[in-house]
């Protein structure tokens, strides 16, 4: 595997790790969600701005871009 595309996985796995603590979900129910409601669609289109902020940050990123396609956490 290239070395971007192992950064990628990884930094979105920790993306999804983060969401589902955050909303007390397991990892498997987080990448539902974030797949439904195009939260890893925004993490790979967006990967080159969002990995230089705080995981934080993307998880605020992930919840504001969920619920404008109608997820309903946060």
């Amino acid at each position: 595997m290239k070395r971007e595309l192992l950064y990628r996985v990884t930094y979105m796995v920790y993306c999804v790790n983060a969401f589902a603590e955050r909303y007390h979900l397991s990892d498997k129910q987080a990448f539902a969600y974030l797949k439904r409601y195009k939260g890893i669609d925004f993490l790979d289109e967006c990967y080159e701005a969002e990995h230089q902020l705080s995981i934080s940050d993307a998880v605020e990123d992930l919840t504001v871009i969920c619920k404008r396609n109608g997820g309903k956490l946060g």
